[in-house]
């Protein structure tokens, strides 16, 4: 039968939320001197998106305890922890990027 809430979705919208969190400040980056100085929303969009991939991930964990499946946690666990941190990195780090490059684009 069709479950609505299939748990595989989450890894999913993991890897879509982690793609957004960084293409947004890139997008950013490679326009910043066709907008204006408002980065503030953008930055905010991504790092939301970056806490969303977070949450995935985690909520799937949790969904992999729940089901007893301790050899896939525990075989994906180290992965998972180096991959938060080179998401949280570089989306800091790209956003860091676009808000300087952005503070002395002046609104037309």
């Amino acid at each position: 039968m069709f479950n609505l809430f299939d748990y595989g979705w989450l890894n999913m919208s993991s890897l879509v939320f982690g793609l957004i969190a960084w293409i947004i400040p890139i997008f950013n980056i490679i326009r910043h001197k066709k907008r204006g100085n408002n980065h503030s929303i953008p930055t905010l969009l991504s790092m939301g998106s970056c806490a969303i991939a977070l949450w995935s991930q985690l909520s799937y964990n949790i969904y992999l305890i729940e089901i007893n499946d301790y050899p896939a946690l525990l075989d994906t666990v180290g992965t998972l922890n180096w991959v938060a941190a080179i998401l949280i990195f570089t989306t800091i780090i790209l956003n860091v990027i676009s808000i300087t490059l952005n503070r002395n684009v002046v609104s037309d």
